[in-house]
């Protein structure tokens, strides 16, 4: 009687985590979803469903250094401009809305890998809006190729998004191995997706210059901005990535100025070459972030409170909140159920294993669907060879991260880009659920299809 106590009160307190992740302003309790996150963690805690000392081993300290690390080096790079070079690179002697595709995809896929989707979604959302009213487009394929080329990107590496890091830490799969086992898949998923974005909007990609003048009005009825005033320099400088301060923009060309940017990549290329060489990630990217503190020469508090620690506490929460209901055994009965038909020897059983997870990381979010499966599809690869269980981890970071093209609320980066075009003071966009649907089912399963065929281990 104590264990089925135990089992729905731990139910009653994962859901409540899964609801308010899922919908962070829910009318009854809008308290967001890290503030959810923690309620999940005290809840485990208060039902006794896992213990303090239980709730504190569980957070992966790991994986938040890395976290931490990894958004202190973007905040630097955003300083030494390396974002507005990115996009300028997007429009560098384009030939037209369809090589702006090609190029959108392969940049944001790129970057992505080396400074998380998130990331690059966050710096270059506004920049893909000027362009696509610079070439009188509908913004929507430009966003769409944004989001999605970003989370396949985004596989190719552990240090890409967050269910990656849970995977390299949990799996012990050193940086190389996880770049060489998912680099093929990753290519060919950032052609086949540009491909797939090609034939869907085709038409609005060709569209004459009558009826991009009609957008273009569209534009100003909703924005209440000419033509003329979006595309003079000032609008094309404010829709760059920004990336300086007022005191650093008035030194800007100074050789000490040239020298520090040269030195923060010196870092990053040194931080890169130090994961492929196999150390620790963690420690490695706060050691890079500390030497870019110091190569700056100043105070760093400004650049620290930078840092999203609202993320950080919410995985913490998060953590707790997920080995407490690992420990209701609801997630082991579950494995137990689909394990006979996941079976990673066979196509079929590779596909079973990828439904489930494309359907539970859309249900409850791709990192918490990796913290409770993760462990489980490894150990029933190991029982066949190591080789088959690296080969698991390996699918299971690919699968779980193109899933999450398919909803909207199914990836971070999704939401970044829709509500950064929603919000955008210039050039905004509203990217609906239902546009997002209709790209996002085919490219989900024609790409982690081709992809899973592709997995080296």
């Amino acid at each position: 009687m104590e264990s089925v106590l135990l089992m729905s009160l731990g139910t009653v307190a994962f859901l409540v985590f899964w609801l308010l992740a899922v919908f962070p302003a829910l009318p009854f309790l809008p308290i967001g979803r890290t503030s959810g996150s923690l309620l999940g963690a005290v809840l485990m805690v208060v039902f006794q469903v896992i213990s303090p000392t239980e709730a504190y081993d569980s957070i992966d300290l790991s994986i938040l250094g890395l976290l931490f690390g990894t958004m202190m080096v973007s905040v630097y790079l955003e300083r030494a401009d390396m974002f507005k070079y990115v996009g300028i690179l997007l429009q560098w002697k384009s030939l037209g809305p369809k090589d702006m595709i090609f190029r959108i995809c392969i940049v944001s896929g790129i970057g992505s890998a080396l400074f998380t989707n998130d990331t690059i979604c966050f710096t270059l959302t506004n920049f893909i809006l000027k362009l696509s009213r610079e070439q009188n487009i509908s913004p929507l394929p430009f966003l769409l190729a944004l989001a999605s080329s970003a989370n396949i990107g985004s596989s190719m590496t552990p240090i890409g998004n967050p269910q990656n890091l849970v995977i390299s830490s949990e799996s012990k799969i050193s940086f190389a191995d996880f770049l060489l086992g998912l680099l093929p898949a990753t290519i060919s998923g950032l052609v086949v997706n540009s491909l797939l974005l090609l034939c869907f909007y085709w038409r609005s990609l060709s569209v004459p210059s009558e009826r991009g003048d009609a957008i273009i009005e569209e534009g100003i009825n909703r924005d209440g901005l000419d033509e003329r005033s979006l595309l003079n320099g000032s609008e094309e400088e404010q829709a760059l990535p920004v990336s300086e301060t007022t005191e650093e923009n008035s030194t800007k060309g100074s050789w000490q100025r040239v020298l520090w940017k040269t030195g923060v990549y010196v870092v990053v290329v040194g931080m890169l070459t130090s994961y492929l060489a196999g150390f620790n990630m963690s420690w490695t990217a706060i050691t890079s972030a500390l030497a870019l503190v110091v190569i700056d020469f100043k105070d760093a508090a400004q650049y620290i409170e930078k840092v999203s620690y609202i993320l950080l506490v919410f995985f913490c929460g998060m953590f707790i909140t997920v080995q407490g209901f690992d420990d209701t055994g609801i997630p082991g009965a579950f494995w137990d159920l689909v394990e006979p038909y996941s079976q990673i020897t066979t196509v079929g059983g590779v596909a079973v294993l990828s439904v489930v997870v494309v359907i539970l990381s859309n249900l409850v979010s791709n990192v918490p669907t990796v913290l409770l499966l993760g462990s489980k599809v490894a150990a029933a690869a190991a029982a066949i060879s190591a080789a088959e269980e690296k080969r698991a981890w390996l699918i299971l970071a690919w699968v779980s991260t193109v899933a999450g093209n398919l909803t909207l609320v199914g990836s971070a980066a999704n939401l970044i880009v829709c509500e950064q075009a929603g919000r955008s003071p210039r050039f905004p966009y509203t990217l609906s659920f239902a546009q997002h649907l209709v790209f996002g089912i085919p490219s989900t399963i024609i790409v982690t299809a081709i992809g899973l065929t592709l997995i080296r281990w």
